[in-house]
């Protein structure tokens, strides 16, 4: 899974990876996805390491806190920060290209945006 995600990530213009609070992370200057994440429950941590965690406009994220799969992590979900849990059969790897690209476009520069979309 992470594979795969890698490979999205990294196919964005400038993005490159580092780990980060021990979970791999992927930037341009500012990071824009993490893979892995936690939530709190009843003062216990609860993982979710085959995840996403994406920085989204406030109707993408609250669009995804209706999804079963979504949940609002730990530490980052203060600042706008969504989780999308992978681990189960509904893993639509479009979706999560388009979240990744979503979060992508919220945290890098306009150059790299513009990048991006003479690409497409």
């Amino acid at each position: 899974m992470l594979a795969r995600i890698r490979r999205i990530a990294l196919s964005l213009p400038g993005a490159a990876e580092k780990i980060s609070h021990g979970r791999p992370a992927f930037y341009t200057t500012k990071i824009f996805a993490y893979y892995g994440g936690s939530v709190k429950v009843d003062n216990l941590w609860i993982q979710h390491d085959q995840s996403i965690i994406v920085l989204l406009d406030p109707t993408e994220r609250r669009a995804l806190l209706g999804d079963s799969r979504g949940y609002v992590p730990g530490y980052l979900g203060g600042y706008g920060w969504i989780g999308l849990d992978l681990a189960n059969d509904q893993v639509g790897w479009d979706e999560v290209g388009e979240l990744i690209d979503s979060s992508y476009r919220s945290t890098s520069s306009k150059r790299l945006v513009a990048v991006l979309d003479s690409t497409r």
